[in-house]
C-alpha cells in the first residue's frame, strides 16, 4: 500500500512540475513528504486531473467518472480541497446557471501560503530543505519572478520619474477591492520554530486583493481592510526595513512585505553570490563616498547583504542590490540614494500574463537544452 501511495504522490509531483512554477523531484524525496502533508491519496489523484488553466466541474467529471464517483461527490471533494487551500476555485454566471471552475495551485505562491495556522515544525523543516535542494532553482529558472521589488516611498526623490506600477500609493488606490490583510506565513513559521523575526514585530503584513482577498476572507485567514489601513501597515513595514514585493504584474493579486531573516524567497536568494539577476526591479542603490561617514545603519538594514562598510565607507554590491530603498531614508548623512536603471522592466499586464510568460520561457529553455 505504501508503494501504491508513493506512486500516486509521484504522479502528482510530475503533474505539478508542469505548472509555470514547477515542483521538481529531488534525490532525497522530500517533495513526496511535502505532498503527503497536504494531500490525502484520494485528493492527490483528483489533483492530477486539474490544470494550470481553470476547468469547469463538468469537464473534470468527464475525466474521472470511470472511477465510479458521482458529480455531486466530485464537487464535494473539490470544494473540500479548495477549503483546505490545496487548489483554487472560482465561479461565474452563465445565464441562470453558476458554473464552478477549479485549478491547480503551485506550491509558492499557492497552497503553502494558504496553510496559515496549520504549520508544524516538521513540515517547515521539510519545506526549507526542499527550497534549498530544488525549489529555488525552479523559481529562478526563467528569471521571470512571481514577485517584483518596488522602492519604498521615501527612497525616491521628487525629481525622479517613477512609473505608476512602481509607486505604492498609486497601486493601492487603483488595486481594486476587497483588500485583505493576513499574517505572514514566513514569520508565523519562524515563530513556530523559536526563531522570531529580527526586523519587525508586524505579523499581519501580507495583502491580497480582489478575488484573492475574497479567498482569504472566506477561509477566515484574513480580514478585510480599507485602503487607508493598508497604507498605514505598509508604512510601518517600510519603517521597520521590510522589502515591498507585489506580484509581478501591473495589477497584482498580492503584496508581500519581506525580510532577509524569515522570507523563504529572500533567505534562499541571498545565499547566491549574485541574486539581483533574479529580481524584477528598476532601481539600484549607490553611495556618495564624499558624504558617507561609515555609520553602518544601511549595512544593518539591508536584507540582501548587499552593503558592507570598508575603510569607513559603505559599498553597494550591485549584483546583490535589489533596489528596495530600505537603506535610503535612515542614512544619517544622506550619502546613499536610489537610481533608476537605464533599461526599465515593465511588468506584465496581469497575473495570467506573468505565468504565461514564465511558461513560454520554460518551453524556450527546454528546446534550447534539447538542441544543444
Amino acid at each position: 500500500m505504501n508503494n501504491e501511495n508513493n506512486s500516486i504522490y509521484r504522479e502528482l509531483q510530475k503533474h505539478l512540475d508542469k505548472l509555470p512554477i514547477g515542483f521538481p523531484a529531488t534525490e532525497s524525496g522530500v517533495e513526496l513528504r511535502i505532498l503527503k502533508y497536504f494531500f490525502t491519496p484520494k485528493q492527490a489523484e483528483l489533483a492530477t486531473n486539474l490544470s494550470f488553466q481553470p476547468l469547469p466541474l463538468k469537464k473534470i467529471y468527464r475525466k474521472v467518472k470511470s472511477s465510479g464517483i458521482t458529480i455531486e461527490q466530485l464537487e464535494h471533494e473539490l470544494d473540500k480541497m479548495d477549503e483546505e487551500g490545496l487548489i483554487h476555485f472560482g465561479s461565474q454566471k452563465e445565464g441562470d446557471e453558476e458554473i464552478k471552475y477549479y485549478v491547480n495551485a503551485p506550491l509558492v505562491i499557492g497552497f503553502y501560503e494558504l496553510q496559515l495556522n496549520r504549520l508544524t515544525e516538521d513540515f517547515y523543516n521539510d519545506f526549507m530543505q526542499y527550497f534549498e535542494e530544488a525549489f529555488i532553482d525552479e523559481f529562478n529558472k526563467t528569471k521571470i519572478p512571481q514577485l517584483r521589488t518596488i522602492p519604498i516611498e521615501e527612497s525616491v526623490t521628487f525629481e525622479q520619474k517613477i512609473s505608476t506600477y512602481d509607486e505604492l500609493r498609486t497601486m493601492i488606490e487603483n488595486i481594486g477591492e476587497p483588500i485583505s490583510v493576513q499574517e505572514c506565513i514566513c514569520r508565523q513559521a519562524k515563530d513556530l520554530v523559536g526563531d522570531p523575526c529580527k526586523k519587525t514585530d508586524l505579523r499581519e503584513s501580507c495583502f491580497a486583493f480582489r478575488s484573492f482577498a475574497k479567498t482569504y476572507i472566506r477561509k477566515g485567514l484574513g480580514r478585510e481592510i480599507s485602503k487607508e489601513e493598508a497604507l498605514k501597515i505598509l508604512r510601518k513595514a517600510e519603517e521597520d526595513g521590510l522589502v515591498i514585493q507585489p506580484g509581478n504584474s501591473q495589477r497584482p493579486m498580492a503584496i508581500c512585505t519581506c525580510c532577509g531573516c524569515c522570507c523563504g524567497i529572500l533567505t534562499n536568494q541571498k545565499r547566491l553570490s549574485e541574486p539581483a539577476q533574479f529580481f524584477a526591479t528598476n532601481y539600484y542603490a549607490e553611495v556618495d563616498e564624499d558624504l558617507c561617514v561609515g555609520c553602518g545603519i544601511c549595512e544593518d538594514r539591508c536584507n540582501m547583504d548587499a552593503i558592507h562598510i570598508e575603510d569607513n565607507i559603505a559599498n553597494v554590491n550591485k549584483a546583490r542590490c535589489i533596489g528596495c530603498g530600505i537603506c535610503v531614508p535612515t542614512c544619517t548623512s544622506e550619502a546613499i540614494q536610489l537610481f533608476k536603471k537605464e533599461t526599465e522592466i515593465i511588468p506584465p499586464i496581469n497575473s495570467k500574463a506573468t505565468y504565461m510568460a514564465i511558461m513560454d520561457k520554460k518551453a524556450e529553455l527546454a528546446r534550447a537544452e534539447k538542441n544543444s
